[in-house]
């Protein structure tokens, strides 16, 4: 992938989509929710403090999985596969 997102933004795989119920149900392509987790694959420069000019760090790096609101980022189709685009603003928190 030779696509770096720019200041405050990421770059989001998002987690395949459950393919059956915990039960052993096998889930129909209609009742699969996107899911609301996924792996970071890139970073930008961090997020600008317009005080001093400096970048501050994000609190997420490259390989994080992460949960995220359901209707963050923008999709975007890379190489063939989708990613998401957002800001770490649309994170909400670390899967550890």
């Amino acid at each position: 992938m030779n696509v770096k997102p720019l200041g405050d933004k990421l770059i989001v795989k998002r987690a395949d989509p459950q393919q059956q119920t915990d039960s052993g149900i096998y889930l129909p392509e209609s009742a699969k929710d996107k899911p609301r987790e996924g792996k970071i694959i890139a970073t930008g420069q961090g997020i600008l403090n317009h005080d001093n000019g400096e970048y501050m760090p994000f609190t997420v790096k490259k390989g994080d999985q992460v949960i995220f609101t359901s209707y963050s980022g923008t999709e975007v189709k890379i190489d063939g596969d989708d990613y998401l685009i957002m800001t770490e603003n649309d994170i909400l928190g670390i899967i550890e």
